[in-house]
């Protein structure tokens, strides 16, 4: 009876060895993997600031532009109507005038053309991190699998 209460006490004492040993990795995993999505929460809220960083000065890059072409348009326009005060004749303000809304136009559709620059690369800077994100996120799960 003695081997047998003998084996059966080696027997229990390796299962509970054993259980033991289990918990521990899985306790271990389990702190690994929690480790690993605060880190991963960390990086996104990283990336999430950095994007609104960037969005933020592209809008102000934008505003900037806006209130310089309203101080440029005001600034012509005044100019334009003290050249067509002095015209003197009909003909003399006609090409003043066509000379004004031609120069108007250009700037016009410079400022768009460098407005649609500033919101594309604004665009572009406020996206980089987080197709970052995007991208190691979808590395890992490819990893994982």
């Amino acid at each position: 009876m003695t081997t047998g209460t003998e084996t059966l006490k080696a027997t229990a004492e390796k299962f509970t060895a054993a259980g033991s040993q289990s918990f521990k990795d899985a306790v271990e995993k389990s702190l690994t993997a929690i480790n690993e999505l605060n880190a991963q929460s960390k990086h996104n809220l990283e990336a999430v600031v950095a994007s609104a960083t960037a969005a933020t000065k592209g809008a102000e890059a934008l505003g900037a532009q806006v209130i310089a072409l309203s101080k440029k348009a005001l600034e012509d326009n005044v100019a334009a109507a003290k050249s067509l005060s002095s015209a003197r004749s009909v003909q003399e303000a006609v090409e003043l005038q066509t000379a004004w809304a031609k120069s108007a136009l250009e700037t016009y559709l410079a400022e768009v053309n460098k407005a649609s620059e500033t919101v594309a690369a604004s665009v572009k800077e406020t996206l980089t991190p987080i197709n970052a994100r995007v991208t190691a996120t979808v590395e890992k799960f490819q990893a994982a699998r």
